[in-house]
């Protein structure tokens, strides 16, 4: 049974409680809804990369990881890391979506980071859900950019590169 088996390897105790999540995860009506509750409710430590190492990739003349914003709009259109494609918050459904279309033609091997930014990443409520549709996908080389406090302060006031305004890619 489902409830067995995930459950006390997420660390939920099988009953009274695990029986009252398993019953809230099974309610859940879209799969787009259903990885993100279960991402943020059972993820793991997150593969990632430092912002330096990133900036250092992003200079160097080799083959380029594909970046996506999986933030909320209104900080993609402040700042964002040149080049990365907006894909919408990872917590909503539709962000999710888009997330999914916007990575259908790439191969399963492709290096991609994701990134938020919009608070301290351990409290993020939109990688977990990415990082998880993504390898649910099949992509094998996912790695969300550590931004432990928020993309200001990892990112930018480091003079690592930005773009600011609009623009989506």
């Amino acid at each position: 049974m489902v409830e067995q088996a995930i459950l006390p390897a997420a660390g939920f105790p099988r009953a009274p409680f695990a029986h009252f999540q398993y019953h809230k995860l099974m309610n859940i009506r879209t799969s787009a809804m259903s990885l993100a509750f279960l991402a943020l409710a059972f993820a793991a430590d997150l593969p990632t990369i430092e912002p330096k190492d990133l900036a250092s990739e992003l200079q160097a003349n080799n083959a380029k990881p594909v970046l996506f914003h999986v933030g909320f709009p209104v900080m993609y259109r402040g700042k964002h890391i040149p080049n990365s494609v907006y894909a919408g918050p990872g917590s909503k459904a539709e962000g999710l979506d888009a997330l999914k279309t916007a990575v259908a033609k790439l191969p399963r091997d492709r290096e991609i980071v994701v990134y938020c930014g919009c608070c301290p990443m351990d409290r993020c409520p939109n990688v977990r859900p990415a990082v998880a549709l993504l390898k649910q996908l099949g992509f094998t080389n996912v790695k969300v950019l550590n931004l432990p406090t928020n993309f200001a302060a990892d990112w930018s006031s480091h003079g690592y590169p930005i773009e600011e305004g609009p623009a989506a890619k």
